[in-house]
């Protein structure tokens, strides 16, 4: 007992001495009230008790204190120190003790809320110390997630900040209605790099979404080193591959272990999508045999959709699945293994189901969970099969006859949640088949009612809760930010009230001045926040009112050139969102990327 009370003075010790080695700074006089309010957090919170007498201020002094015997804890300690030190400039030493005499923010397993389950927290801000507390470490990240939003957004910048560090006081208790908060990625249409998937999921896990989707293959382009088929990647992911011919690139085995694992020391699961029996023209211009009368088909850079389909009837077809499924499998560590099923319209209906049934068994084999696209319901799929909804409409006969038989539903209507749609008829990239989503569109619906086909849909839809997951768009990489947000963290919680405008609606300005990606540093004051937004104030030419901030948040996302050469960050260094945004930009035009538009409706899907 001795040993772990000297052991505990000693840590103690070296955190008191490591801020005296600090470069002085001008002192900053405290304001009065926090530049964050308690409820200034995306998605917004289960229960939020404000109280304003007790603001904590991060200083020098500040340490990590995590629970005393765990790694996770410790890990997710680290990895908000890691946050927060660039821009404070202070050490924020983690110390697994069981107490400081310090100012302290506290990441403790146990002892919180009964209500937060598996991945909500509790957190709670006194003018002594930050203390979050969780069940797991899931909930313990998630925790921090919301520590970053009530900090000051120069709390991303990635160098020293003369700022005070102030942290609104109170209570927050939050935990997900949904299980699944996804997000997608489209790697076939336009490929990209690990740089550039690790950066989106930097941005996604801010938000607490916990799925990212990677459409791996399409008619375009196959993005994932298979060994059994090698010229996969070499020929079907080589030079002019890709929407407009703009690839090459693929993922190998190695490249796509890596984005698991930095997803996953983030929370984040990678769900891998081949798909098929449709949108496999990349894998049968590669592979002649594949092709039912042995021809190969020239390669498509186009963005049409349902020519394409594997030989149903063929042996070997099936060969060529089972190879790619077991391969995938085996370094997919998450529980789920997508294969498509929609747009298969050079299918016959028999055909369809001839495959499915084929197939999905072969997912199960191999120790994964199938999901597949809305239309995987028509072949009355085993109840352990995930469907995804894509549709625009609010009625699908077979979705609900599944759910009413225990399918699970992963919602993402594609006039809610594709992020590639335009906003409105003046947004200068996008498309719009599926219609304008406004911020108030992708905020505003109820996965669990959108389909209404019958009263067994809502009920299955209440009883196994599936959030909707937003996606990239297929954009350029420059220009994704402005179809991203703020539109996409509305998949993490849904509990976001609809706006009763479109971006300059008061909910947004009241409770969120500076929008759902990118917060100013001020909220009071009808300025444009924080820095001038990249290539100016936006599209009116002006700084809006506070209540109007997301339309200026959207119009600066939207900056952007076809050639790749402007990134589309909003605030520059203060951005919320920029860090992340910048490294995915910077990425791209490294390797000279000038990919421009967005591909067809499969680019970008939400779901959960």
């Amino acid at each position: 007992m001795r040993r772990r009370h000297t052991t505990t003075r000693l840590m103690v010790t070296a955190a008191l001495a490591l801020p005296l080695t600090l470069t002085a700074a001008p002192a900053v006089a405290a304001p009065t009230t926090p530049a964050r309010h308690l409820t200034d957090v995306i998605p917004a919170p289960v229960d939020t008790r404000p109280d304003p007498r007790a603001a904590f201020r991060i200083s020098p002094l500040t340490v990590i204190r995590t629970t005393p015997g765990s790694t996770d804890a410790r890990q997710v300690g680290r990895q908000l120190a890691e946050t927060l030190r660039p821009a404070t400039g202070y050490p924020l030493p983690v110390l697994p003790v069981p107490s400081t005499p310090l100012p302290e923010i506290a990441l403790l397993l146990g002892g919180a809320d009964h209500r937060i389950g598996q991945e909500g927290y509790q957190l709670d801000v006194t003018r002594q110390r930050v203390t979050i507390r969780a069940n797991t470490p899931a909930g313990l990240f998630a925790g921090t997630q919301t520590l970053r939003q009530l900090l000051p957004a120069d709390i991303e910048a990635p160098n020293r900040r003369r700022t005070t560090w102030t942290i609104p006081g109170g209570r927050i208790v939050d935990y997900p209605r949904f299980a699944y908060r996804g997000a997608m990625l489209d790697l076939a249409r336009h490929f990209h790099t690990v740089d550039e998937i690790t950066a989106y999921v930097d941005l996604i896990s801010q938000y607490k979404i916990n799925y990212l989707h990677l459409h791996l293959t399409d008619d375009q382009g196959w993005r994932i080193q298979i060994d059994s088929w090698p010229r996969l990647t070499t020929v079907g992911g080589g030079p002019g591959t890709g929407v407009d011919g703009v690839g090459p690139g693929y993922l190998t085995k190695a490249d796509y272990k890596a984005v698991v694992a930095y997803a996953a020391a983030r929370h984040i699961t990678i769900v891998p999508e081949i798909d098929m029996p449709g949108h496999t023209n990349a894998a049968q211009s590669t592979y002649p045999e594949l092709n039912c009368d042995g021809v190969p088909p020239p390669p498509r850079t186009d963005t049409a959709v349902g020519y394409s389909s594997l030989c149903i009837n063929d042996d070997l077809t099936y060969r060529f699945v089972e190879d790619v499924i077991r391969e995938l499998a085996a370094i997919t560590p998450g529980p789920f293994l997508h294969i498509g099923g929609d747009e298969a319209h050079a299918t016959t209906d028999e055909d369809y189901r001839t495959f499915m049934n084929r197939v999905l068994p072969l997912v199960t084999k191999y120790g994964k969970r199938a999901s597949g696209w809305n239309e995987v319901t028509q072949v009355d799929p085993p109840a352990d099969v995930v469907a995804q909804f894509w549709g625009t409409g609010t009625t699908n006969a077979d979705l609900a006859d599944a759910a009413a038989r225990g399918t699970k539903v992963i919602m993402s209507p594609a006039n809610k949640s594709y992020l590639d749609m335009k906003y409105d008829a003046n947004t200068p990239l996008g498309l719009r088949w599926a219609g304008l989503i406004e911020v108030s569109d992708a905020y505003g619906w109820d996965p669990a009612t959108r389909v209404s086909a019958s009263a067994r849909t809502r009920s299955s839809a209440s009883r196994h809760p599936c959030g909707p997951k937003p996606c990239e768009p297929s954009t350029t990489s420059s220009t994704w930010p402005s179809h991203a947000c703020p539109r996409s963290p509305s998949s993490a919680g849904r509990r976001r009230p609809a706006t009763t405008g479109n971006r300059s609606g008061p909910d947004w300005g009241s409770r969120h001045p500076a929008g759902a990606c990118s917060r100013s540093t001020s909220t009071r004051r009808p300025r444009c926040p924080g820095a001038e937004p990249v290539g100016g104030t936006g599209r009116r030419g002006r700084c809006p009112r506070v209540a109007q901030r997301p339309q200026a948040l959207s119009n600066a996302f939207r900056v952007g050139s076809r050639s790749g050469a402007s990134t589309s960050v909003a605030f520059g260094p203060v951005s919320r969102f920029s860090t992340a945004a910048a490294r995915f930009s910077n990425a791209v035009r490294t390797r000279g990327s000038a990919a421009v538009g967005a591909s067809s409706r499969r680019s970008c899907a939400s779901a959960v």
